[in-house]
């Protein structure tokens, strides 16, 4: 059975040493901020206060830890950018934004094998040259990116490009070419607008293996104390791990049949 990995972004050390030791496959250091606010202004989504002194408290704290660092788009400054993450610790470094695979491979040159690379498929035309891009150079992971690719679209609601088809033929290129690929984030087990158990039969469908953890999984919580006042972290995962495992196990009428279902309730919503 595929492990499904999560990753959780995070910047106090001490929370990403309990989220390390509830599971967690992947820490996650965000300093993308060029041009994200100027896409995202209008929207409710994440936006960082990272600063690239995260990483190295985060290394130290869990010094055994897979540590993803997400950097800023292709600009004059990313050499010095991966630099400079690579030297603070980072095992993976991710790209976001880019849209030719010129550019993946531009990143890919940066980074040199220095730390596993990522690209965060989030345009549409990243998504349609996905066969291309692996052409002239494959990362070790690609992550689908559907807030900034469902806005780029003009789509009323987040979900909506997983379920008209628009990832299908990308997935199948990675699928291919055996790249892991992860999709979009995901919710707490029974909450959000639709079921965090019903997207990840959607993973199971296109052939994802990894997610990000919503911020309901933290809730800017400024401890780990407040965390566990909050949830156990460990059981949710365990919770989602369950879900996607029985997907993995079903046949593909079952898929078929959560794929409509959620389209179903994803139209309404976007309709409403």
């Amino acid at each position: 059975m595929t492990h499904l990995s999560f990753i959780l972004i995070v910047s106090d050390p001490a929370i990403a040493r309990h989220a390390a030791q509830a599971g967690l496959d992947y820490l996650m250091v965000d300093l993308e901020t060029l041009g994200k606010m100027d896409r995202q202004a209008h929207v409710d989504s994440w936006k960082s206060p990272h600063t690239i002194d995260n990483i190295a408290p985060i290394r130290e704290a869990v010094p055994d830890a897979n540590l993803l660092v997400r950097v800023n788009p292709l600009n004059a400054g990313s050499k010095t950018e991966i630099d400079a993450v690579v030297e603070r610790g980072a095992t993976d470094v991710m790209l976001p934004m880019y849209r030719r695979p010129q550019e993946a491979r531009r990143f890919l040159d940066l980074l040199d094998g220095r730390a596993r690379s990522a690209l965060l498929a989030e345009t549409v035309a990243s998504v349609e040259t996905m066969q291309e891009t692996l052409r002239i150079g494959c990362p070790d992971r690609v992550h689908f990116g559907l807030n900034d690719l469902h806005l780029e679209r003009g789509d009323d609601f987040m979900f909506q490009p997983l379920l008209r088809g628009v990832l299908d033929a990308a997935a199948g290129d990675l699928a291919k070419a055996g790249v892991p690929f992860g999709i979009g984030g995901i919710a707490r087990p029974s909450t959000g607008l639709v079921p965090a158990e019903m997207v990840l039969g959607e993973h199971v469908r296109l052939g994802s293996s990894c997610a990000i953890l919503s911020r309901a999984f933290h809730g800017m919580a400024a401890s780990v104390a407040e965390i566990e006042a909050e949830m156990d972290l460990a059981a949710e995962l365990k919770t989602l791990r369950e879900a996607y495992a029985r997907f993995t196990e079903g046949s593909e009428a079952d898929l078929q049949e959560n794929h409509q279902e959620l389209a179903r309730r994803v139209e309404k919503i976007a309709s409403g």
